[in-house]
């Protein structure tokens, strides 16, 4: 066999030899990149024949790769057509996984399967934004300035270039490295690749995929992917889980040949994937996020990196998805792209920062973007001669990728000397020279690609092998893969593990079912059937209603919680939305199946409904049917807003006002015109109305106590009494039939099963709602990366808002003009000011065999394990280690951040344990840039600077030392700009600088810590950052750096170095050297030398966790070698020298830096700032207040006083209640960001108290809370039509202020407890309901329980809230009874009404009203005759009750806050020390 049919036959399929186009090459026996569309795991490179790819090879070019890109130089002179020697075929040939590929890439090639190669062309792309670099965030005074709103409205908002006619061409099999700077476009020009151009003002140019324009690619959006920055998962599901889902959805139709079941493809697809980043170990360790543990943040990253791969797609636009990655794992990331580009022939755009040079060789063409502007673009090895011919010198060794970036920055580019005057300064000169070099012409001759019958023919075959691909039910035009029912059913199971995975919140629901239903049950125990029960048994009724609309509510928190993740997925084109909303009504099911089960168990039989089966399951399944109808409106409110704020607004309102419709506080018939549409579309008024009718209907209800006049000793004859009070009564009578009730009401038996069909059309309605408006989600739209200023600071910020008509032709400014950080002559500080403020230090920190284990499911898990080392004042030391080897770990043990878990060994400082001031006197910058968002830089930093600097520094000496860290970080242009949050406000790299200098501006006086301080940065500013700790290290401050990716340069600027590996296992801890020569002779001599030219952080890493670890276990070389003895020594030496010398720094003996008042008032004051910025926060508090006091004074407007009159006062003043859990609802996840904010960082540094944490959130509502208060009082008050005489409405106004204080309060100790808000927002149906039960409203005092009445109904605030405005609104009110409501009777032996009745006048009808007491008959009697009459049944007996609850009230406020206080402490936990 020739050698060119033997290497045919090895890679087989790639080149579509049979016919049937190029196959699908396969892992573990399944074809993991695309069995069905014929594309392989890795495609081979093109279709031609091999003469003809000889001739190509002639021309230079072999199916688009240029010809430098993949031979580095073109030797086809060597080779006859005969047999020849073939050289790899991929620069990723030595990639781990490739022999996989060849094993069993001949079976794509057997089963004839086409290619999935489209390419991507674009030519004269310019994108625009809307807005320019800054945007204004309004406070809550400015906002209402009317004439400058009108003023700003009427000018149209201005276009920004973000790209500036762009121009390429990544042909199948290519690789395109985009480099860029932070603001350059990077990441806007992937996302026109990836054909996303939602959220952009303008986007002109043609882009075509393939042979197809944007707008035809639109159907292919999961063939066209890209992977964001961000990392957006359901943090509660494991790696396993997550990829599972991710590789369900992309099984192909028309598997290989040899596969019989999906699941063979999808489970050896998902471990390809997971086995390609090297994550297997993960696969049952949750994903985790912030504040939910799972893997670490590099692992998180590859998790990402995978689940885009498991789409399978045939152009990746990849957006700097090597952040958090160590340079091991990154080289590795980039070869696995690089293979599979080569072989499946797919197009690969990678936007990269810091690429070191092993990355960067792997590109075939490289694309530089300045400021938008393209200023070179062109094969990967021409781009650093391009630059150096213009004059720029790129360094030794330098990373070259940060090279080409730098060029247009003055402190960064290096001029060759003779060429300063003509070198080109700005992008636009660098862009003229580039237009003019043969490189621009060579490319140029790409754009026709389209055109060309290669792409033609690709694109067909793509299109061929998609519609292969897709399963045969799917409509024509869908980018979905699998068949509905199959993503219905892996929605279903990611469903239920999302809810297994968060156990402790299905848990609390079914609990609080549980306590809800007994309690509720024990209010209602044992309802009678006569008059008096008809109001316990309607009671019972609308609570098991209620409780089901209220478990619903946390539905529209859950609906934002993973809304990110969706759109993700919508990209992907892994499922229809349908399937989403199909999977959580399918989970749903057995949830509230449970739920309601048990609730009506207990309620049901408890409260003594009607004893019949029939009539039970009528009743259960009309709560199942209400649950789901509830669940499904939530869920619809929640899908309709792009906002939370709009959703909680919307359903807040909604919720009461189909609270108060449902015909139990107002009866239908009193129900004013111009609201009576609510009625008929509440579901819950519908199964209000079938719960009655079930229960009432075919009863005989006897009219007992206050119903039946008169009653009492003397008076039994029927003939001479009446029913009054009772709905449906004929006067007259003393009983009435359940029909007859009901008609009171307006109801009917007949509308039962109509009612319940009702219900569930509703149901199929709100369904659709949500289908409808899920499929319309949109990622992130485009406008981003702007900076915020408040207006109050407008002026201060003229330099960000003016738009420098020259600054196109002018040369780059940094941010303060005056160069990077270290050599900054025009600084407006010398260095010499500087260096003398900047703090020095004299303590050594030292740690020795320091282990930390935590308790996992299986067992102990050892996380550190004897590690050892020091820090000394001067040093910089650099921690390293591959993705999970516990660098952060370490760094939060020895910082004393860890609040669980055990340490075991020594962490001194200067041999002596670590005092009470050590957590403040160490600065920690966190990997995660936590911030008060709505702070500006400035007040971040002096925050910062007041709270943690001694207590004996003057103010003005703290505040000057806050400019010379502004002036050393370069923050002058953005002081005075918000922090804000991802996209509108600070970038990465900003954000970065101000952790850092929240920490510097503190004086840490012992040491500074910090996490991956690069992570994200480009290499100039990874460059700065590190020169700059440098710098301090310089003037004595002992410095710990972890650091993922250091490039050569880097890593030159560390002193020492501690290599861990996974288990947290020392690999080396000692000096680096001069040129890291130390560190190379170590390994040298252990048998991995560093080879010529090698970044030697890589190789390190590579060492420890990668391909060069010979398998050999470095812990145990490191423990067996004599640098390891030498460290014990000296760990020892230094502590007993340290511990014989006074320490370097003294403890002043106090926790936290200023007193306790001090720093309540710093805090107090941030609070207020940040609340008075916080419009959209404080403007939803102020809307629902008007909006709930117009809709509760309108359904009650000009209420009379009639004795109906008097019931519906009563549930006007309870429905003022309800304004609580709505804006409980808003509040709570804003004190939770904030408790996050406080623990994550603030208190873990010691910054200051939570006391003073609590008391700033607590007292920067009070002015909103008496807003609140007014908004509600005038538009409610009047409208109802209560007395208007000061006296009474000035008290009412007394009341109503405190219960705004009350509600606040208990949402806040809610939230201070709750470990997140989805928790929170499923205990306040719990407390709220079992307030509202006992107030006295749904069950008079005189009927509730013993067991209950003596204790919670007067421990209830609502209680007193009520009876207060009760007793100034009614007490002096005269009742007059309408005509259908006197009692009417006769009396006997001819007597007259006043006789006959006077008995019963002297006692049980004492506070009746008998209206014509001369007449023998008709006697007319109403039920009472003064509000106070009426007050006497709630258990308000006099006039001064009213004062004496309202007294009751202050105290309950007062009593709320201090829960507050006490629910923080208890969840404020010590940190742990070393044992």
């Amino acid at each position: 066999m020739s050698t060119r049919d033997s290497w045919r036959n090895s890679w087989g399929s790639g080149y579509g030899y049979s016919g049937g186009g190029s196959g699908g090459a396969t892992f573990g026996g399944t074809s993991a990149w695309g069995a069905g569309g014929g594309d392989t795991i890795f495609r081979v490179l093109s279709r031609q024949s091999y003469p003809e790819r000889l001739s190509r090879r002639r021309s230079g070019i072999i199916s688009g790769f240029s010809r430098d890109g993949i031979y580095e130089e073109d030797d086809s002179s060597l080779y006859s057509e005969g047999d020849i020697e073939v050289p790899p075929i991929s620069k990723a040939e030595d990639w781990a996984l490739m022999p996989d590929v060849k094993n069993y890439a001949e079976r794509g090639e057997k089963d004839h399967l086409k290619a999935r190669k489209l390419g991507i062309t674009w030519k004269n792309l310019t994108v625009k934004g809307v807005g320019s670099d800054a945007a204004f965030n309004e406070n809550v005074t400015s906002q209402f300035n009317v004439p400058r709103n009108i003023k700003e409205g009427r000018q149209p908002p201005p276009l920004n270039t973000i790209i500036d006619n762009s121009h390429g061409c990544v042909k199948p099999g290519e690789m395109l490295l985009v480099l860029g700077r932070p603001g350059s476009g990077c990441t806007t020009l992937l996302k026109m690749l990836a054909n996303r151009r939602n959220g952009y003002a303008e986007v002109s140019g043609d882009i075509h995929f393939g042979s197809m324009t944007a707008k035809e690619a639109l159907r292919y959006r999961g063939q066209i992917v890209m992977n964001t920055e961000e990392e957006l998962f359901f943090p509660t599901l494991t790696v396993g889980q997550t990829m599972d889902f991710a590789t369900r959805m992309k099984v192909p139709y028309h598997k290989f040949s040899d596969q019989h079941h999906d699941k063979d493809f999808h489970r050896e697809y998902r471990d390809f994937l997971l086995k390609a980043m090297g994550i297997t170990h993960t696969q049952d360790t949750k994903v985790g996020n912030e504040f939910v543990r799972g893997v670490s943040g590099g692992e998180r990253k590859r998790v990402s990196i995978i689940e885009t791969l498991a789409s399978r797609g045939s152009v990746f636009c990849w957006d700097n998805s090597t952040r958090g990655l160590d340079a091991s794992t990154a080289l590795q990331y980039t070869k696995a792209v690089r293979a599979m580009t080569d072989v499946v022939g797919m197009s690969s755009v990678v936007s990269l920062y810091q690429a070191g040079n092993g990355i960067y060789n792997l590109f075939d063409k490289v694309l530089v973007l300045d400021e938008g502007k393209e200023i070179y673009y062109g094969p990967r090895e021409e781009a650093r001669p391009f630059m150096e011919e213009l004059g720029f010198i790129c360094g030794d060794g330098a990373n070259i990728g940060d090279y080409l970036t730098g060029v247009t920055v003055p402190t960064e580019r290096q001029v060759r000397p003779g060429m300063e005057s003509s070198f080109p300064r700005t992008a636009e000169e660098i862009r003229a020279d580039y237009s003019r070099t043969d490189i621009k012409t060579k490319m140029e001759k790409e754009y026709t690609y389209p055109e060309s019958d290669e792409a033609k023919e690709n694109t067909k075959e793509f299109q061929q092998a998609i519609v292969y691909d897709k399963d045969k039910t799917l409509p024509k035009n869908s980018p979905l893969t699998v068949s509905f029912p199959k993503q219905v059913k892996a929605c279903v199971i990611r469903q239920y593990q999302i809810v297994w995975g968060d156990k402790p919140t299905f848990i609390i629901k079914q609990i609080a079912t549980l306590v809800q239903s007994l309690v509720v049950a024990s209010l209602f125990y044992k309802a009678s059937t006569d008059s008096a029960g008809l109001f316990s048994k309607s009671g019972a009724l609308f609570f098991s209603l209620l409780y089901q609309a209220l478990m619903a509510l946390s539905e529209v928190t859950d609906s934002f919680a993973g809304r990110p993740v969706l759109a993700k997925h919508k990209a992907f084109a892994f499922f229809h939305p349908a399937a989403f909303c199909i999977a959580q009504i399918a989970a749903d099911l057995p949830v509230l199946f449970f739920q309601v089960t048990q609730f009506s168990l207990v309620l049901y039989f408890m409260v003594g409904l009607k004893m019949s089966a029939s009539a039970f399951f009528i009743y259960y399944v009309t709560l199942f049917a209400i649950a789901m109808c509830m669940t499904a409106v939530m869920r619809a409110i929640g899908a309709v807003f792009s906002t939370f704020d709009g959703a909680t607004k919307l359903s807040g309102f909604w919720f009461s006002a189909l609270v108060v419709y449902i015909g139990y506080f107002i009866p239908k018939n009193k129900m004013h015109p111009w609201f009576v549409w609510i009625y008929w579309i509440d579901p819950l008024a519908y199964g209000f109305e079938i719960l009655m009718a079930n229960e009432i209907h075919g009863q005989t209800i006897p009219c007992v106590n206050q119903n039946l006049i008169p009653n009492g000793p003397g008076y039994t004859d029927p003939a001479f009494q009446s029913c009054a009070g009772v709905a449906g009564a004929i006067q007259g009578a003393t009983s009435l039939t359940g029909d007859q009730y009901l008609a009171g009401f307006s109801y009917k038996h007949s509308h039962l099963w109509r009612n319940f069909g009702i219900i569930w059309a509703w149901w199929a309605f709100f369904v659709f709602v949500t289908i409808a408006a899920t499929s319309n989600w949109k990622e992130s739209a485009g406008k981003s990366g702007f900076l915020v200023i408040p207006r109050e600071k407008a002026t201060k910020n003229r330099q960000l808002l003016q738009q420098d008509e020259e600054s196109q032709v002018t040369e780059k400014k940094l941010p303060s003009d005056s160069g990077s950080p270290l050599d900054s002559s025009s600084s407006s500080m010398d260095e010499k000011t500087i260096d003398n403020q900047l703090i020095s230090n004299t303590s050594v920190f030292t740690w020795k065999d320091l282990t930390y284990t935590v308790k996992t499911p299986s067992g102990d898990r050892v996380l550190l394990d004897k590690v050892q080392g020091w820090v000394k004042p001067g040093m910089l030391g650099a921690l390293m280690g591959s993705s999970g080897a516990g660098k952060t770990t370490l760094l939060d043990v020895l910082a004393q951040r860890k609040t669980e878990g055990t340490i075991n060994g020594s962490i001194l400082v200067d041999g002596r344990p670590l005092s009470v001031s050590f957590q403040r006197s160490a600065g920690y910058c966190e990997q995660l840039d936590i911030h008060e968002p709505l702070s500006t830089v400035r007040e971040a930093l002096e925050f910062s600077a007041l709270l943690r600097q001694s207590r004996d520094t003057p103010k003005a000496e703290k505040l000057k030392y806050v400019d010379t860290i502004i002036n050393l970080l370069e923050l002058q242009d953005i002081e005075h700009t918000l922090v804000g949050r991802t996209g509108a406000g600070l970038s990465v790299e900003q954000r970065k600088r101000l952790t850092i200098g929240v920490e510097l501006v503190a004086k840490p006086s012992i040491l500074i810590f910090l996490d991956e301080p690069t992570s994200g940065l480009d290499g100039q500013a990874a460059f700065n950052t590190l020169r700059f700790l440098r710098k301090l290290a310089a003037v004595g401050q002992a410095v710990l750096v972890t650091i993922h990716q250091p490039s050569a340069s880097l890593f030159k600027e560390f002193d020492t170095l501690l290599l861990l590996a996974r288990g947290g296992k020392t690999v080396y801890f000692g000096d680096i050297g001069v040129e890291a020569s130390t560190l190379k002779e170590y390994f040298a001599r252990n048998g991995a030398p560093c080879p010529q030219g090698v970044n030697p952080a890589e190789h390190m890493i590579d060492v420890v966790s990668g391909g060069a670890s010979q398998g050999k276990d470095w812990n145990q070389v490191w423990l067996e070698s004599p640098e390891h003895k030498e460290v014990s020594n000296e760990v020892d030496r230094i502590n007993k020298e340290a511990a014989s010398k006074p320490p370097g720094t003294t403890d002043d003996g106090h926790e936290f830096a200023m007193p306790l008042w001090q720093q309540t008032k710093l805090v107090t004051h941030r609070m207020n700032v940040a609340l008075y910025r916080n419009t959209d926060y404080v403007n939803n508090k102020f809307a629902l207040h008007i909006g709930s006091a117009l809709f509760n004074g309108f359904t009650f407007w000009k209420v009379g006083n009639s004795v109906q009159d008097l019931q519906l006062k009563l549930f006007t003043i309870f429905n003022f209640i309800f304004v609580a859990p709505g804006v409980i609802n808003q509040l709570q996840p804003l004190f939770i960001d904030r408790r996050d904010i406080y623990e994550f960082r603030e208190k873990k540094s010691k910054m200051y108290s939570w006391v003073a944490f609590v008391t700033g959130l607590i007292v920067s509502e009070f002015p909103y809370l008496c807003i609140c208060a007014v908004l509600y009082f005038a538009p409610w008050y009047y409208t109802v039509g209560f007395p208007t005489d000061s006296n009474k409405s000035g008290a009412v106004f007394f009341v109503m202020l405190f219960y705004e204080f009350i509600y606040t309060g208990i949402g806040q100790f809610i939230a201070a407890y709750a470990p997140n808000a989805v928790f929170a927002s499923l205990v306040n149906p719990a407390i709220i309901t079992i307030l509202v039960s006992f107030c006295g409203v749904l069950v008079p005092y005189g009927q509730i329980q013993e067991f209950w009445r003596y204790w919670i109904y007067y421990l209830n605030p609502f209680n007193y809230l009520i009876s207060s405005i009760l007793t100034f609104t009614v007490f002096d009110v005269e009742v007059q009874c309408t005509d259908q409501e006197y009692a009417l009777f006769d009396t006997p032996n001819n007597m007259t009404c006043g006789e006959y009745l006077a008995p019963y006048k002297a006692g049980l009808g004492s506070r009746t009203n008998l209206i014509n007491p001369e007449a023998t008959s008709g006697c007319r009697v109403c039920q009472y005759r003064l509000g106070s009459d009426y007050l006497s049944t709630l258990n308000i007996n006099d006039y001064y009750v009213g004062w004496r609850d309202a007294a009751i009230v202050v105290i309950f406020a007062i009593s709320s806050y201090v829960m507050v206080y006490a629910l923080m402490k208890l969840r404020t936990k010590a940190t742990k020390r070393a044992e």
